[in-house]
């Protein structure tokens, strides 16, 4: 047992190298080869860019899909498919508008063969790397509001812990059916939900006035000072420990739901939200990774490729920003969130496994 575990930490350092060198070896061709890379990229139109990129996905689940039954295959595989399929995912996560672990977790989940649990602990530890590393930018800014966030990132981080527990618990088939419906719905909120960049203001509760939730935000877009405040506080702490305990049962952190919540239910404005989701994440996930790292159910070889890979996917995302069709990746990521869910339900009943 010792000596396989030593082969696995000798291959998953061997594994790093090589991406490592490979990488650098990309970086060094393209330099001496590609006079100017966005004038190649240019000449090629965006739609085609997504469905190549999108057919590329497909086929290289299918082949995951037949490999992952197949007897014999090399170890240092699936780490290398994992970069590129959360490289890919990435890039789609940031053009979508979506938290990386929403897709995260059901596609690999589905079609990797990586036990559930290992898959919602780097799920979890994705969600959180994003979030820390937008956190401070944020609250320098003074776009995330530490009253608004404080007392739901409390309630969510409890109710975080008890969600990591009880997924834990619970048998491998009944989570895949619960996370199988679960993207279904979240595909339904995707799908229907709206969003407003200033709500109407109402007046806040006593709540929200004891807490002293509320201020005014400087828009670096427009340069204009806002005034805002919340309402519905009650309301919010109940949405928020049921998004805790989602975010800590099935690894998918928690910016799917944070946004609509603070945005559409208390009433606060959608920069706000957006940068508030973010803060609250580095708490909630924190609370819920720590169960999954205590329980073992944290693997290196499974971790480190999808963090290195989605946050460079995200970079590139954030460029392709400005020219990329929303409406077509968007309808692109609710197709593969579909996909996945099918593929959930079907091996939590046994059918598809």
């Amino acid at each position: 047992m010792r000596n396989q575990q030593r082969q696995l930490q000798l291959g998953t350092a061997r594994f790093a190298l090589r991406s490592w060198q490979g990488l650098g070896s990309v970086r060094h061709f393209m330099r001496m080869h590609l006079s100017s890379p966005r004038t190649h990229l240019k000449r090629w139109p965006m739609t085609h860019r997504l469905h190549w990129t999108m057919g590329l996905v497909a086929l290289l689940f299918t082949q995951i899909a037949w490999a992952g039954q197949a007897d014999a295959v090399a170890w240092w595989v699936w780490p290398l498919a994992l970069f590129v399929v959360t490289f890919v995912l990435g890039i789609v996560a940031v053009l979508a508008g979506v938290g990386g672990g929403v897709l995260f977790v059901p596609i690999v989940s589905g079609f990797f063969p990586f036990h559930l649990d290992f898959v919602r602990g780097a799920g979890l530890l994705l969600a959180l790397c994003g979030a820390l590393s937008a956190g401070p930018a944020l609250l320098r800014a003074g776009l995330a509001d530490l009253r608004l966030a404080m007392p739901l990132a409390l309630v969510g981080s409890i109710t975080s812990i008890f969600g990591a527990m009880l997924g834990l618990a619970l048998p491998a088939h009944v989570v895949q059916i619960a996370l199988g419906c679960t993207i279904f719905a979240i595909v339904i909120l995707m799908w229907r939900a709206k969003r407003a960049d200033f709500p109407s203001q109402h007046q806040p509760d006593q709540l929200a006035q004891l807490l002293g939730i509320g201020g005014c935000f400087l828009d670096p877009a427009t340069g204009r000072t806002h005034t805002w405040q919340v309402h519905r506080t009650f309301s919010g702490l109940f949405v928020f420990a049921f998004i805790g305990l989602l975010a800590g049962m099935f690894g998918l952190g928690a910016g799917w739901a944070n946004v609509p919540a603070l945005n559409l239910l208390m009433g606060a404005p959608l920069k706000i939200s957006v940068a508030s989701s973010s803060f609250l994440l580095s708490i909630i996930d924190t609370s819920a990774a720590w169960v999954y790292v205590n329980r073992g159910a944290v693997l290196p070889m499974l971790t480190v490729p999808s963090i290195i890979g989605v946050m460079l996917g995200a970079k590139v995302g954030a460029r392709l920003l400005r020219s990329a069709s929303t409406t077509l990746i968007r309808r692109s990521v609710l197709g593969l969130l579909l996909l996945a869910a099918t593929r959930a339900l079907l091996k939590g009943f046994g059918i598809w496994n």
